[in-house]
């Protein structure tokens, strides 16, 4: 009998906070564009004798996402050493927090394999400093080295730890992608996977279905975009059943992710927490956060991905699959939420239509043209505005659907209004009747044959028909107008 193996996977995500200046000292935390070792100082550096210095606006952000979360927050946290000798470590140990996090006991609703909505529990967040960069370098002749770049050293760093609740990689991938949005709708992260400011460490292990024990876990390391590790849990997920079903034992280790092998890569053995000699930092007092500051931080809380998908289904009638892929991105669900307002300007109509619209030009043809152009829509030329009164266009029959997408594109590229993109580029939809009828009339004698299908009761005539009115106007006839008027001269010569 074949045995089912059940996967258990959690997630320790890092994420780079949006403060002015370091963890502990005053050096300017954007690092990402200068040359290096040019914002450091004493204290990022580990001289001896210096003293670092708590920065309240990361405790606060810390704070902003524990609530985001679900998370209870503690009256009194505390900083610790964690101790492992590096070459990135700056001072020899890591300021970081052990038993006394900012939050703990969060949770988090994602989608499971099928689909259905499932809590993902949040064990803690806590607050610690990213290390120094290391750059490895190879010479002509094969010899290699690693250079330092001290700039990232001391900057704020969250750890958000998930408890071992996921059993698939796709639900890690949702975890992981609506943990990203929550991060970026309340601006404690630039959450950019590419520069380093959004990393997760991923552990995984298996088990005979129905048992309890958890088996030997696995951490893959600091892997760079949600598609890798998709791919490093898919792979590590097939790589232990294999080792299980042939005998083989699973030790506890750290393995890398590769994207070049499409593979895990043994690095070392897993560290235990007692390995790494945690004992409280000396230099910090304890960090008290009194209620009144939690009620602050929390009434200043934006409306988050879930609460905002939710509104969106009710208010807008959205599917549930266009929420979510509209709220995942917080500039596609600012934008969208502009392009509404902008709606207000222009005589009452369906809403809901007019919504439905936006949100598939926002998700499908600003997305392809954000992904063709490599551009970020804020750098763009179009604005909430200008998608409004091309919604309006098309609404009253001046553009046809085809048109506005050429003028979407236009604009996104090179700026401009929708009204005047369409006149400059002679691009407007006939809806008068007298030159829509002169079409209709000299497609209907050039196609004999045509009319006597109509006659014989081939009603898909009629599409065969239009398409004859929109080859010959190129598209530029309202396309409603001209099919009353088709099957209305049709009708005449039955």
């Amino acid at each position: 009998m074949q045995v089912e193996y059940e996967t258990i996977i959690g997630l320790e995500v890092h994420s780079q906070l949006l403060t002015n200046s370091k963890m502990f000292c005053s050096c300017d935390s954007d690092y990402q564009d200068s040359p290096p070792n040019t914002k450091v100082c004493p204290v990022c550096m580990g001289m001896p004798g210096v003293l670092p210095v708590v920065n309240k606006q990361a405790v606060e952000l810390v704070v902003r996402t524990g609530l985001s979360l679900g998370c209870d927050i503690s009256k009194l946290t505390k900083f610790d050493r964690k101790n492992y000798p590096y070459p990135d470590l700056m001072k020899g140990y890591q300021i970081s927090q052990f038993d006394r996090p900012i939050a703990e006991r969060g949770e988090l609703e994602v989608q499971d394999a099928k689909g259905s909505s499932k809590i993902i529990g949040i064990t803690r967040v806590h607050l610690e400093e990213d290390v120094a960069k290391l750059l490895h370098r190879k010479e002509s002749h094969g010899e290699g080295y690693s250079l330092l770049d001290i700039n990232r050293a001391g900057v704020p760093l969250m750890e958000i730890v998930s408890e071992p609740d996921m059993r698939s990689p796709e639900e890690a991938n949702s975890y992981l992608t609506r943990l990203h949005s929550i991060v970026r709708y309340i601006g404690a992260s630039t959450a950019n996977m590419e520069e380093g400011s959004f990393r997760c460490d991923a552990n995984i292990s298996i088990r005979p279905l129905g048992k309890s024990e958890l088996g030997e876990k696995v951490e893959i390391k600091n892997v760079n975009s949600f598609k890798s590790v998709f791919k490093a849990l898919k792979y590590e997920e097939d790589r232990q059943r294999d080792m299980i079903e042939s005998g083989e034992p699973i030790i506890q280790e750290t393995r890398g992710w590769s994207d070049e092998r499409g593979t895990t890569v043994s690095q070392r053995t897993k560290e235990y927490a007692s390995d790494y000699r945690y004992f409280p930092e000396p230099d910090l007092p304890p960090v008290y956060i009194s209620r009144e500051w939690v009620r602050e931080i929390n009434s200043q809380i934006p409306e988050l991905p879930a609460h905002k998908r939710d509104r969106y289904i009710d208010e807008f009638g959205l599917s549930e699959y266009d929420a979510n892929l509209l709220t995942a991105n917080k500039t596609f669900s600012d934008f969208f939420d502009k392009t509404i307002k902008g709606f207000d300007s222009y005589n009452k109509s369906d809403i809901k239509l007019r919504a439905k619209r936006a949100t598939n030009l926002i998700n499908v043809e600003l997305a392809r043209l954000i992904n063709e152009s490599g551009q970020e829509l804020e750098s763009s030329g179009i604005s909430p505005l200008s998608l409004a009164e091309l919604i309006v266009l098309t609404e009253q029959g001046n553009l046809s659907n085809s048109m506005a997408k050429v003028v979407l594109e236009e604009i996104f590229t090179n700026g401009g209004t929708p009204s005047l993109i369409s006149e400059k580029m002679g691009m407007s939809q006939i809806s008068d009747v007298d030159s829509i009828s002169s079409t209709i009339n000299r497609v209907i004698e050039e196609n004999p044959a045509a009319l006597a299908d109509f006659h014989a009761g081939k009603k898909s005539v009629v599409k065969y028909m239009l398409g004859q009115v929109m080859k010959i106007t190129k598209g530029t006839v309202n396309p409603q107008i001209a099919t009353d008027l088709l099957e209305e001269s049709l009708e005449k010569l039955r």
